[in-house]
């Protein structure tokens, strides 16, 4: 005879229920906070939280999944903060931090970004019943950490005209990448990619120690990685995201576009 469940109280059940949104709320609020450090120059607290933002995007997901409280409700209000948080923040930071330089063509780039992410998330929602293995086009949140991954490399702001054009490039190559038909591995199949605990165990120490030892370098090269993982051939991006599952894996056993 099976064990018989026991039943949650409705009062619980709707409390389990907003608990996504509640992560997701907390997310745009890092979006909104980065777009004011942003306006008063504060560019490295604004980076910080566009990594908060992240990781609160991932939670809320993972909890939906968990607790089976995924809605449409949900997966419209995540879309609607995503171009807060990914979308406009990541734009206003780095056109406060690189490209006001350029002027006009400074804040047209900035806008291209938005407008990429913004396709990207509308093209998500439309796709998300596909192979939810990969994503199609660069993710948002990926995005926007390649653009505090570079905001907290440097954090001052950019004045040399050469250099603020290669920040131009960088921004143009991001929101191509967003609509782009490349495929990038989003790791919800942690389960399945990772096979052996020990090289996870030891993958996720050396990037603590990497992280420890230089955070800026390290997160800036993570972000890089994460992009040419889209550019590899399948089989050597097949590869990339063994090693990378394998540490996401373990961290996620210790610990969302």
């Amino acid at each position: 005879m099976l064990p018989v469940r026991p039943k949650v109280p409705p009062r619980l059940r709707r409390g389990i229920s907003i608990l996504p949104s509640l992560f997701t709320v907390a997310s745009l609020f890092c979006g909104f906070y980065a777009i004011i450090c942003s306006s008063a120059g504060r560019y490295q607290l604004a980076a910080y939280l566009l990594l908060a933002a992240s990781i609160l995007d991932v939670v809320d997901g993972q909890i939906a999944r968990m607790t089976h409280t995924d809605t449409d409700f949900g997966v419209q209000l995540d879309s609607l903060v995503d171009v807060v948080s990914f979308g406009i923040a990541p734009a206003i930071l780095v056109h406060a931090w690189a490209l006001s330089s350029l002027g006009r063509i400074g804040w047209l780039i900035a806008f291209l970004y938005v407008a990429c992410g913004t396709a990207r998330l509308a093209r998500f929602n439309l796709r998300r019943h596909a192979d939810w293995r990969y994503n199609v086009g660069l993710p948002i949140p990926a995005a926007a950490l390649t653009v505090a991954a570079m905001v907290n490399y440097h954090p001052e702001r950019v004045a040399d005209g050469l250099a603020a054009s290669a920040m131009t490039a960088v921004v143009v190559l991001v929101a191509i990448l967003m609509i782009s038909r490349l495929r990038y591995r989003n790791f919800k199949d942690i389960d399945q990619i990772v096979r052996k605990p020990f090289l996870a165990v030891v993958t996720v120490a050396l990037i603590y120690i990497a992280i420890a030892f230089n955070p800026q370098v390290f997160l800036a090269l993570l972000s890089l990685a994460y992009i040419i993982s889209g550019l590899l051939p399948k089989r050597l991006g097949r590869a990339g995201s063994r090693l990378v599952g394998s540490a996401l894996g373990a961290q996620d056993a210790s610990e969302e576009p």
